[in-house]
Parts: C-alpha cells; sequence; structure tokens
C-alpha cells in the first residue's frame, strides 16, 4: 500500500525557490554556453580553442574558464593568436570578474563595450595592438582592481580617471606611444600595490610626482625610460611597503635621497643610466635588498661599509662613476653575492681577499680601475663564474691555481696589468672557455696541446710566452682572433693554423718565428688580417695569398721572403700592405683600383 508524505505550508516555498534557482541556474549555464560559441565564432575559431564546441557541455571544466556556481568568473585568453575586435556580447557573460586576453593581435580603439562588464575586477589587454587614447572615462569601470595595458600602441595622454579607480592594486601601463603626460592623480590611488610606466619613451619630460610618495601600499614602482627629470623627491624614504624601486634609463640628477637606504622592505634598487650625483648614502638600513644597480651616473665618494651588511645582496652593479677609495672588505663576505660590477671608477687598493669563498660568483667584473695586488684565491670556488672582467688596473701577480678548475668560465679578460708566471693549465681546456684577452702582462709558459673547443677569441700579445705554436690548434674550429704579437714564440707557421675554417684576425708578429708559409693558407677564406711583421721567415711568399677573398691587411715586413712578389697580390681588395725589409725582387704587382679603398704601398725591394 503507498503512503504519502504531506508537506508542511510552511517549507513548500523553499521548495519552491530551490527549484526555481536550478531552473535559473539551468538557463543561465545554456546561456553562457552559446555566449561561448559565439565568441568562438566571432574571433573565427581560434585553433587554441577548438575544443569549445556545442557538443562538449562542460565549459566550466575548459582550461580557459573558471566558474563559480556553475557561472563564468574569469575568461583568459592569452596567446590565443585573436586578431579580431573584442565584440559587445562578452558581457553576456554576467558574472565576469576576469577577463585575460594578453598576447594577442587584437588592434583599434580601447573596447568601452567592456563598461557593460559591470562586474569587471581583472582586465588584462597587454600584449596586443591597440591604438589611440585611454578613454576617459575609463573610470567607467570602478570595481577594477586589475589593469594591463602594458606594451600596446596607446597615445595621448594617460586620463587623469585613472585616479579614479580606488580599488585598483595593479595598473601596467608599460612600453606604449604615450606622447602625452602621466597625471599626478595617480597618486590618489591609496590601494595600490603595483605601478608600471615603463618603457614610455614618449612621454613629455616630467619630475616625478612627490604625491606618488602618498602611495603607502606601493611594493613595484616601475618607471625605467620614462623621461623622468629632475631630483628624486626626498619623501620617496616615506614609502615604508616599496620593495621594487626602478627609476632606471631616466634624466634624474641630484642625489639619491637617504630616505631610499632606510626602507625596510626594499629588496631592488635599480638607480642606473641617470645623471645622479654625490655620494651614495652610508648609513644602509634596507636589509633585505637583493640587488643595487647604481651604474652609469655621475656618483662619487666611497662604496658605503653597511652594503657589508647586506645578507641577501646577491648583485651589486656601481659600474660607469667616479667612486673612489678601496671596495670595503666586507662585501667579499656577503654569503648571497653572486654578480659584482664595479668596472670604470676609481677605486683602489687590494680587492677584498673573501671574494667567492662564502658565495658562489657568477660574475666578476672590477676592469678600468686603480686596483692593487692580487686577483682573489676563492673567485671559482663556488664553480660558477661565467666572467672574469679585470683589465686596466695595476693587478700583479700569478693567477690563482683555482682558475684551472674552473670549467664554467665563458670570458677572461684581464689585459693591461702586471700578471706574470704561467697559465693554469686547467683554464685552456674549460669547456665553455670562449675569449681568452690576456694581452700585455709579463705572463710566460708554452700554449698547451690542447684548448677548449668553443674559443673564439685569444689575445695573448705582448706577453713572454714562448715555445712552438701547438699542433693542437687545428681542433679550434670557431677560433676567429688570434692575437699574440710580440712574444716570443719560435717554430714555423704550421699548417695546423690553416685549419681554421673561422679565423678572421691572425697577428704573430714581432716573435721569432722562422721557415716558410705553407701553401694551404689559401684556406683562410674568411681571413680579413694578416700581420706577420718582424720574424725570421723566409722562402717566397705563397701566390695562394692572392686567392684569400676578403683579406684587406697584410703585413710580412721585416723578415727574409726572397724571390719575386706575387702578381696574385693584385687581386686583393687591400687596405694595407707592408712588404718591406725583405729580399724581394722583379715589380711591384698591378693593384686594381677597384679593389682598393685606401691603399698604402710601403713595399722595399
Amino acid at each position: 500500500m503507498l503512503k504519502f508524505t504531506t508537506i508542511s505550508p510552511a517549507i513548500l516555498p523553499c521548495i519552491l525557490l530551490f527549484l526555481f534557482n536550478v531552473h535559473a541556474d539551468s538557463q543561465l549555464y545554456s546561456e553562457e554556453h552559446a555566449s561561448l560559441m559565439k565568441l568562438k565564432q566571432h574571433w573565427q575559431n581560434p585553433p587554441t580553442i577548438t575544443h569549445w564546441t556545442p557538443s562538449n557541455t562542460n565549459h566550466c571544466s575548459w582550461p580557459e574558464i573558471t566558474c563559480t556556481r556553475n557561472s563564468i568568473t574569469r575568461l583568459s585568453l592569452y596567446n590565443t593568436s585573436i586578431s579580431q575586435t573584442v565584440p559587445s556580447f562578452i558581457c553576456d557573460l554576467k558574472n565576469l570578474t576576469q577577463l585575460n586576453l594578453s598576447y594577442n593581435y587584437i588592434s583599434g580603439l580601447f573596447p568601452r563595450v567592456l563598461y557593460n562588464c559591470s562586474k569587471l575586477q581583472y582586465l588584462d589587454l597587454s600584449e596586443n595592438f591597440f591604438v589611440g587614447p585611454i578613454p576617459h572615462d575609463i573610470d567607467s569601470l570602478p570595481r577594477l582592481r586589475y589593469l594591463s595595458l602594458g606594451s600596446n600602441n596607446f597615445s595621448f595622454d594617460i586620463p587623469a580617471s585613472v585616479g579614479n579607480l580606488t580599488e585598483l592594486r595593479v595598473l601596467q601601463l608599460y612600453k606604449n606611444q604615450f606622447n602625452g603626460s602621466f597625471p599626478s592623480a595617480i597618486g590618489n590611488l591609496q590601494n595600490l600595490e603595483q605601478l608600471g610606466l615603463a618603457y614610455n619613451t614618449k612621454f613629455v619630460p616630467s619630475k616625478l610626482p612627490s604625491n606618488f610618495s602618498q602611495l603607502s601600499n606601493l611594493k613595484t614602482l616601475w618607471m625605467a625610460e620614462a623621461n623622468l627629470i629632475g631630483e628624486i623627491p626626498e619623501p620617496i624614504g616615506n614609502m615604508t611597503a616599496l620593495e621594487v624601486l626602478d627609476l632606471s634609463k631616466n634624466g634624474l640628477t641630484g642625489k639619491i635621497p637617504s630616505g631610499v637606504f632606510m626602507l625596510k622592505n626594499l629588496s631592488k634598487l635599480i638607480l642606473h643610466r641617470n645623471i645622479l650625483s654625490a655620494e651614495i648614502p652610508q648609513v644602509v638600513q634596507s636589509l633585505n635588498l637583493t640587488v643595487i644597480d647604481l651604474s652609469q651616473n655621475n656618483l662619487t665618494g666611497t662604496i658605503p661599509n653597511d652594503f657589508g651588511k647586506l645578507e641577501n645582496l646577491a648583485g651589486l652593479i656601481l659600474r660607469f662613476n667616479q667612486l673612489s677609495g678601496k671596495i670595503p672588505e666586507s662585501i667579499g663576505r656577503i654569503p648571497s653575492l653572486a654578480d659584482v660590477r664595479l668596472f670604470n671608477n676609481k677605486l683602489s687598493g687590494a680587492l677584498p681577499p673573501d671574494f667567492g669563498r662564502y658565495s658562489a660568483l657568477t660574475g666578476f667584473e672590477v676592469a678600468y680601475n686603480n686596483l692593487t695586488g692580487k686577483l682573489p684565491e676563492y673567485l671559482c670556488a663556488g664553480g660558477k663564474l661565467l666572467g672574469l672582467i679585470a683589465f686596466d688596473n695595476n693587478l700583479s701577480g700569478e693567477l690563482p691555481e683555482s682558475l684551472g678548475n674552473c670549467n664554467s668560465l665563458l670570458t677572461i679578460m684581464i689585459y693591461n696589468n702586471g700578471f706574470s708566471g704561467k697559465i693554469p693549465v686547467g683554464l685552456w681546456t674549460a669547456s665553455n672557455l670562449s675569449y681568452v684577452w690576456i694581452s700585455d702582462n709579463m705572463f710566460t709558459g708554452e700554449l698547451p696541446e690542447k684548448m677548449s673547443g668553443n674559443l673564439s677569441s685569444i689575445v695573448i700579445s705582448n706577453n713572454r710566452f714562448s715555445g712552438k705554436i701547438p699542433a693542437g690548434v687545428n681542433s679550434l674550429r670557431n677560433l676567429q682572433v688570434f692575437r699574440a704579437s710580440n712574444n716570443l714564440f719560435t717554430g714555423t707557421v704550421t699548417r695546423e693554423l690553416t685549419a681554421l675554417p673561422s679565423l678572421t684576425i691572425l697577428l704573430l708578429d714581432q716573435n721569432q718565428l722562422s721557415g716558410t708559409l705553407p701553401s694551404s693558407l689559401s684556406t683562410w677564406k674568411k681571413l680579413t688580417t694578416l700581420n706577420l711583421r718582424r720574424n725570421q721567415l723566409s722562402g717566397e711568399i705563397p701566390e695562394e695569398i692572392g686567392s684569400l677573398p676578403v683579406l684587406n691587411s697584410l703585413d710580412l715586413a721585416e723578415n727574409k721572403f726572397s724571390g719575386k712578389i706575387p702578381p696574385q697580390l693584385g687581386l686583393l681588395k687591400l687596405t694595407f700592405l707592408n712588404l718591406s725589409s725583405n729580399h724581394l725582387i722583379g715589380e711591384i704587382p698591378i693593384f686594381n683600383p677597384k679593389n682598393q679603398s685606401k691603399f698604402h704601398p710601403n713595399i722595399s725591394l
């Protein structure tokens, strides 16, 4: 016998409301699915959303879609090859709060149709091709918390109405074609955490508004290459939340406000390529700093001792200034330090001996100073050093033996110092080594038979290297430059040298080479400069030299060459030729004027 349960009149309205909501939700879901199909058709079926089909009805599971209570709240279509406009019916997605259309090919004016998306909080249209002004009624999107219009072609002024978007946490307007100004009203955005106005090179030259310092929640101020002029406002030291300050590549003048180095949360300070002067503030309490880049300014005075307290500092970049005095020894003991770039200053004294001992250095650039003493022993102790740049100093002594185990090294440039002794053998065989520029020192010893196959440039002129040029050079298939002038090399210009297909410059002048030149030098198809002056080379000049297609400078003077000057030399496109002080006979070759851009004959028969 069937039993019927009586529904209480009190709960009946709740059941009916539930059923109504279920029906309404189902209807909304169907409507939103239809809107997605319409969007796909309008955008001409982008290949990355082929899974958007009428039969695939579970659109809340699609990776581009986020739903809340079965209604679309987020639509993310970045890098989807969309080139058509943003249609008005996109706002039929009535609960849409986040829209990301970045990295597409959308052009035209700012899509004001989005004003109908009344719940929109997040809008990213960056990396597209929008043009024209940002609308003056942009504040018609009052709920926006995130607005990114970066890397487009927006122009004119940034409207003051941006300052009415008081809910904004992120405002990114970088890399556009603005040819007007940016409003100080941005300083009204008290909730703002990130501000990006960088790489707007057409901005009218402007000072950094002092009221920006009222942005008490701002964590990132990114205004690199924004045509800023004048001084950095002193109140910037009141921006206690600031973590990243990048005002690089501008025309800022005056001193760095002392308050900048008092910001407890500051992690990156990037002020390079300005016209800042005076001393770096000596008191530093920004203990969270990871990067300091003050390069390419006119800063004077000394490097602050307090920099040695910055245990999180990974990059110290002070190059191209007028800094003087010693490098504080405590900087060498910073446990996180990886990148040191201090070149082109007036620094003096010895290098701190602990550089590399407590941290894994990747770059060490101290060139063009007045530094003395030895290189630190531990530079490559961490096994990550890529570049050692210390040329144009007064450094001396032998190279640290530890460099012989520095397999990570790509570049060593220590020319024009007073280094002596032998090069650690392992240095030559570092598997990644590409550039060795160690000329104008007092190095001795012989070149090893085996060297790194990645070497592209060997510059060792004006030293005291001796012995023969090793036959193993024929394995240096990437070698383009070999400058070894003014050493004590003996033996011959070996056939192995002619096996280098990439060679463009070969300087072996002012050595003690003898014997004849190999005819195989015709393989130097890329050679532009050949200088063998002041050796003891003999025999005839090989006629094969005349077949070198791009040779423009040839110096064989002050040797013992004899016989006739090959007429094939007249085929060369020379800008310089010197055959003087040999034992040559016969006629000077006739040079085709069409081949000579600047010919200076200096021939003695």
